[in-house]
């Protein structure tokens, strides 16, 4: 009787551990059904106006534009720079990167300097992931900093695998496989424009400097040892993204895609010249080659996604860096004026997609002003994850499926030395003074809302609205930080 008594109570009290346990300890299925995957596409230079669903016929982006389909397309999206480091300090930490002293875009040999990249003490979407349980993986372009200091993996990532420097070149010399057309000063045979070679390697003169060292002291790293890479740096970074998802489906991951297409140089592979052949241009094929290519490569890894069954568990963001710098590949940025480097709509503002299936409206668009720092709070919000004080973006799904409707924000604020932006409610303030300095270059008044291509400046027609503007911007100012660099 006493046994039996016993192996009662025992199986009683494993029956009551096992259901505390039940409680604590929840499948995999389960975690990543309360916790969704998040993807950021990060194209690169990438013009306002080159998507088809953002009105471009001439390049066909069927999978980008596929996103837009199942998601909401938000046609005010910003960044928080108008070029590359500075906008993706601000994508990373959530942050305006003047707030920190992440002011200019570091190119070349001085992403290698001491003292140049992302503060150790700046908190990244990637760490705060990790810490609620994310994998995280970067694969594409870093450009946060070239030193040992700076490494990806020393701000929250598991993985990488890409290059550190702000650009690559996607083949490298003899360019096998690929036309390439890059910067040169002087043209062979004192040849102006265009200089066509026979074996696929072509000059141009526009821009009358020569295409940067690129690769110089930047491999192709994984991890933190470089390798050898022997594919279309577009196609490898896309197998990369397909083997992490592959990897990691079992788990929540957070995945940041910076692929450096279109950035300079102008590569493309040949299979993908032939279907623009009916361009003349030979300047604006090899750009929508390179387009068509990223776009293939979208719909490859949102292929894997199908494959692991976790379409309706991934919240997906696609967005650009920056505005299209237009002379150098041809990119548009319609109906904006201007381009990367300005402060001008067409520096500043992206395409930007939103896709979670099932949870934001399909083939829906948002018009109020949204900003890559939002993307680092709604990924806090739809996770475990716990968002930084610091962090100024603002959940964006309350406003993306209506259940809020006010502006996500207010007031943005850009600064580079002498060229510098605000955008409060629909007015846009712009002064696009010297790169470095602080300048008296006049400020320019543009009403967004009637005026979203900056053509008609109203700052003297509205002198009450241009001071109290630029009284909001002074305020601004004063709490931003002097240049890290």
């Amino acid at each position: 009787m006493r046994f039996q008594t016993n192996v009662l109570l025992l199986l009683t009290a494993m029956g009551m551990f096992s259901g505390a346990l039940s409680k604590h300890n929840v499948s995999a299925s389960e975690q990543v059904a309360h916790n969704p995957n998040i993807i950021i596409f990060f194209a690169d230079d990438l013009g306002y106006g080159e998507l088809g669903c953002q009105g471009n016929p001439e390049i066909p982006t069927p999978h980008i534009d596929a996103l837009a389909a199942h998601g909401m397309r938000c046609t005010s999206g910003y960044v928080t720079g108008p070029n590359c480091s500075p906008s993706r300090a601000g994508l990373l930490t959530g942050r305006t990167p003047t707030r920190f002293g992440y002011e200019f875009n570091p190119t070349g040999a001085r992403n290698e300097e001491p003292g140049i990249g992302l503060p150790s003490e700046e908190v990244t979407i990637a760490e705060v992931l990790q810490n609620a349980g994310y994998t995280t993986g970067l694969i594409g372009k870093w450009h946060q900093g070239g030193s040992a200091a700076y490494h990806p993996c020393r701000h929250g990532f598991d993985e990488f695998f890409g290059f550190t420097h702000e650009g690559h070149y996607f083949v490298p010399p003899p360019y096998n496989g690929v036309t390439t057309l890059l910067r040169r000063k002087t043209l062979p045979n004192a040849a102006h424009g265009i200089w066509k070679g026979q074996h696929g390697l072509f000059y141009h003169d526009k821009l009358n400097t020569n295409e940067p060292d690129y690769d110089a002291n930047n491999p192709i790293i994984r991890g933190g040892q470089p390798v050898v890479e022997n594919d279309y740096l577009t196609d490898a970074l896309t197998r990369e993204a397909v083997s992490f998802i592959q990897r990691h489906d079992d788990k929540p991951f957070f995945l940041y895609l910076a692929y450096n297409a279109v950035h300079s140089p102008l590569q493309a592979a040949n299979a993908y010249m032939e279907k623009f052949a009916h361009i003349e241009d030979i300047h604006r094929r090899i750009f929508a080659a390179m387009l068509a290519n990223l776009d293939d490569s979208v719909g490859t890894v949102m292929q894997q996604i199908r494959k692991s069954r976790l379409e309706n568990n991934t919240l997906i963001f696609f967005l650009s860096d920056n505005g299209g710098p237009t002379t150098e590949l041809t990119s548009s940025n319609l109906p904006l004026r201007g381009q990367k480097g300005q402060m001008y709509e067409g520096g500043l503002r992206v395409p930007f997609i939103v896709q979670w299936k099932g949870r934001i409206p399909s083939a829906a668009a948002y018009h109020f002003p949204v900003s890559s720092m939002d993307v680092f709070a709604t990924a806090c919000a739809v996770t475990d994850a716990h968002k930084p004080e610091q962090v100024e973006g603002v959940n964006l799904l309350p406003f993306l499926t209506g259940n809020e409707q006010g502006r996500p924000h207010e007031t943005l604020f850009w600064r580079q030395g002498g060229k510098t932006a605000l955008r409060h409610d629909d007015w846009k303030l712009v002064r696009m003074g010297s790169k470095r300095k602080q300048s008296i270059a006049e400020w320019e008044l543009y009403d967004l809302s009637q005026d979203i291509s900056e053509t008609t400046n109203l700052a003297k027609s509205h002198p009450d609205r241009l001071a109290a503007l630029t009284d909001l911007w002074k305020t601004m100012d004063d709490e931003m930080s002097p240049p890290l660099f």
